[in-house]
């Protein structure tokens, strides 16, 4: 069975005050039975680890250099954010794609370097609003999929995250069909290019304006393990509702 996951990521937002907000969520779900991340901003990362210590909620960053150390000013390297206390880190967001020119190369050998340095790689895939209305999502999932992942990954270093580009941030969502259509496809793909044993073991996640209100029935699509969500993440009050809805769905199951 795959262990459900709930990963927050908290994008360019908080500073030192908002962490009573991981606080607030270690005391809302002590004895989780699914798992729980946040990945905070890069300044945020040392203090929420020292804060969730003693908690099952562990903390990731948001991105991570493909080389170990070197001249790349402005960077952090997965090892700087192992050694920081981080056990994940989310690679290939549509954010970075667009808003730096990040191609599906650069997310592979990023995730390989977080692989190496021992972190759990969150490798993000989607398609445009243009790429959905042609009917080409599948074809651009199918390629990014391809690119993105490398050949070290396994059920227990690597995630994958389905964000459509057109939902994250707007307040819309895939239907649960859409949703079920693109998460049996990466299934699909994952178990033909790893194996059956590798394929079925790396959890999918669902991003794009996930809520309190469409998290159970995002939950109940197949082959769907959990969420990678935005904004909804910053707030305890937002964000505990969505892992409630989470760990139901996982008792269901």
């Amino acid at each position: 069975m795959r262990r459900k996951l709930a990963a927050g990521n908290w994008k360019m937002n908080g500073a030192r005050a908002d962490l009573t907000q991981l606080q607030a969520l270690c005391a809302a779900h002590d004895g989780a039975t699914v798992d729980l991340l946040i990945c905070p901003p890069f300044t945020l990362i040392a203090a929420a680890v020292d804060i969730c210590a003693s908690h099952a909620l562990r903390i990731g960053g948001q991105d991570c250099h493909a080389a170990a150390a070197g001249a790349h000013t402005g960077d952090i390297s997965a090892a700087m954010l192992k050694d920081a206390g981080a056990d994940a880190v989310i690679l290939g967001h549509s954010e970075r794609r667009a808003d730096h020119a990040e191609i599906s190369d650069d997310v592979r050998n990023k995730a390989r370097a977080a692989h190496e340095a021992g972190l759990l790689a969150i490798i993000c895939v989607g398609e445009s609003l243009a790429e959905r209305e042609a009917q080409n999502t599948l074809d651009i999932i199918g390629g990014q999929l391809s690119s993105s992942i490398p050949d070290t990954a396994t059920g227990e270093n690597t995630v994958i995250a389905y964000e459509p580009c057109w939902a994250i941030g707007t307040g819309l969502t895939a239907t649960p069909d859409q949703i079920g259509e693109v998460h049996d496809f990466i299934r699909a793909r994952l178990e033909k290019r790893f194996g059956a044993g590798v394929g079925r073991s790396v959890r999918l996640l669902y991003g794009g304006s996930v809520k309190t209100g469409n998290a159970a029935e995002i939950f109940a699509v197949s082959n769907v393990d959990g969420a990678l969500v935005g904004g909804a993440s910053l707030k305890c009050d937002d964000f505990s509702p969505i892992i409630s809805a989470l760990e139901a769905a996982a008792k269901a199951s």
